[in-house]
């Protein structure tokens, strides 16, 4: 029964995976026609990721894999706690500063000195805000740095 944990967690991803797909794909089209990029392409693309990911985690599971305990274990639930907030607050706060504070937070936490992981989740938002709201015409929510 090695790798059995892996194939449920797979199983339960690919499942979470499909449904996102599908419900990315129910945006109703846009008056004047279909576009080729349109609010169900990210949801699309990240659910295509998440079927390949689970479908390796069951077909190739980790021999080996242990629960993880102690710091390990509230590392996890740290992780599991910003990326929550980061999703509760990402309308309110907006996209530059709710990722700046999410990716700042967990590149900290995987070891990074505070000061460069805020920087790199500063620049990593505002080229991204750029890129999807210029580059795509795909918008994110400016939040608190919305301009009236």
């Amino acid at each position: 029964m090695t790798g059995l944990g892996d194939r449920i967690l797979g199983l339960g991803l690919l499942v979470l995976a499909v449904a996102y797909g599908w419900v990315a794909q129910q945006w109703p089209e846009p008056f004047g026609g279909a576009e080729a990029v349109g609010p169900e392409t990210f949801p699309t693309i990240l659910s295509v990721v998440l079927v390949v990911g689970s479908l390796y985690l069951m077909v190739k599971p980790d021999p080996d894999a242990q629960w993880p305990v102690g710091k390990s274990a509230l590392e996890l639930v740290v992780s599991l706690v910003v990326l929550v907030a980061y999703a509760m607050l990402l309308e309110p706060l907006g996209f530059v500063i709710a990722t700046t504070m999410a990716v700042g937070t967990l590149s900290w936490r995987m070891g990074a000195n505070p000061k460069p992981a805020f920087i790199t989740g500063l620049l990593s938002a505002i080229v991204v805000f750029v890129l999807f709201n210029y580059g795509l015409s795909l918008s994110l929510p400016a939040g608190l740095l919305e301009v009236q």
